[in-house]
Parts: C-alpha cells; structure tokens; sequence
C-alpha cells in the first residue's frame, strides 16, 4: 500500500497539508526541523511528521510505500533574480545549490513515483533542461483568497505528475507582489519559499486520479 508523501527541503509542511488532512502519512524534511517547535498532525486522519535531516544523506526508510514526491531546494544561489551577486557568492555556492537539486532529481528517480520540484527562475535551466511547468500563486487563488499574489515558479516534474489548472479569482483585484517587498529579516527567505496553499490543493485535487491509500488507479 502507497500511503506515504514525501517533501523535501520543505520547512512550513504546506504542501502535504491536504494530503494529512485526507489521511496519508506524510514526511516533511528539512535541516531546519528542530529549531522551533511544529505540531505534529492537522486535521483529519493522517500526520506530518517534521523530520530534521540533511537531504544529503537522508532517505526514506520504506520506498515502496511512496506514492509522491515534492521537493523545494534552496534557490538562493541559483535564482535567475540573484544572478548579479553570483561571483560575489563563488562558484561554491552554485556547486552547492545545483548539489542540493540534484539530490532530489535522484531521490525521484529512486523512487519511481509523481514527483515535483519547485525553483524559482533559475540556472537549472542552463544546467539540466527547462521547466515542465511555470504558474504564479493568484493562479489558484480560487482555492485560496489569501494567494492572489505574483511569484514566477518553474517546476520540473515527472512520473505521472498531473498539473492543475488554474482556478483564480478574478474578483481580489489585481494580484500584488508581496514576494518581492518582504523586509530583511530571518524570516524572508521562508516567507518567500512557503508553498501557497490554493496551489497545493489544486495539486491534491488534481492527481486524485491514483488512489494513494490503495495503490490503485482510478
């Protein structure tokens, strides 16, 4: 039986969140677990469980159980918005960051599941190949009011990923650009990255098409 959800480099748990409520084991991992506190479940039948772990060397203990992947590498030092301090940041950096989206590159193909992974506008596309998908989170804002904003987002996905279309609401007016004024601050860069919640449930509700829970297609 596949009932477990994987996102990686995911610190908020947005993403899974629709899947927890429907009752699936979900799996959050990020290094930054363990420096605040997180709740354990939300509602309905299912958890997320926070799991503080260097991607790096963390895999999932039962693979065959996977059903879908997500993950967020870090984009800092490769985002196509940062490129003018690049050679301030050293070609480390850009090692490191590709490093950290080859990894969950690997960890899908291991895997064998629908997998997405989300960057900005970035260097990926120079690196390995142009996005499966682009959308902006006002797109999804049919399912969440609260996300009628811009952030241009590439996701490159694969292994029966099903992309959801868009749901806005025309209604909120023009989408504002909130991503872009965030203040300094050490919470900017997790503002920033958080998963908009109508996109991941338009997510949810688009690959309802497999039965999660009975590894069964519908």
């Amino acid at each position: 039986m596949k009932n477990i959800v994987i996102s990686l480099f995911d610190y908020t748990g947005n993403m899974v969140r629709p899947f927890a409520e429907a009752g699936y084991e979900c799996h959050c991992v990020d290094i930054q677990h363990g420096l605040m506190s997180h709740p354990l479940t939300f509602t309905g039948d299912g958890e997320i469980r926070f799991v503080k772990a260097d991607v790096l060397s963390w895999l999932p203990a039962n693979p065959e159980k996977v059903a879908m992947l997500f993950a967020f590498p870090p984009c800092t030092d490769v985002a196509v918005s940062g490129a003018r301090w690049m050679k301030d940041k050293g070609l480390g950096s850009l090692i490191n960051a590709l490093q950290l989206f080859k990894r969950a590159v690997d960890i899908a193909s291991l895997l064998g599941c629908p997998y997405m992974i989300e960057n900005p506008v970035s260097t990926v596309s120079t690196y390995w190949r142009k996005p499966d998908h682009i959308f902006h989170p006002h797109q999804y804002a049919g399912l969440e009011p609260a996300d009628n904003y811009t952030k241009k987002t590439c996701l490159w996905a694969g292994n029966g990923f099903i992309m959801p279309e868009s749901c806005p609401d025309h209604s909120l007016g023009k989408p504002d650009d909130r991503i872009h004024k965030a203040p300094p601050g050490p919470d900017r860069a997790n503002f920033r990255s958080a998963t908009p919640m109508g996109f991941a449930r338009a997510v949810f509700q688009a690959n309802q098409h497999f039965d999660i829970l009975t590894g069964v297609t519908k």
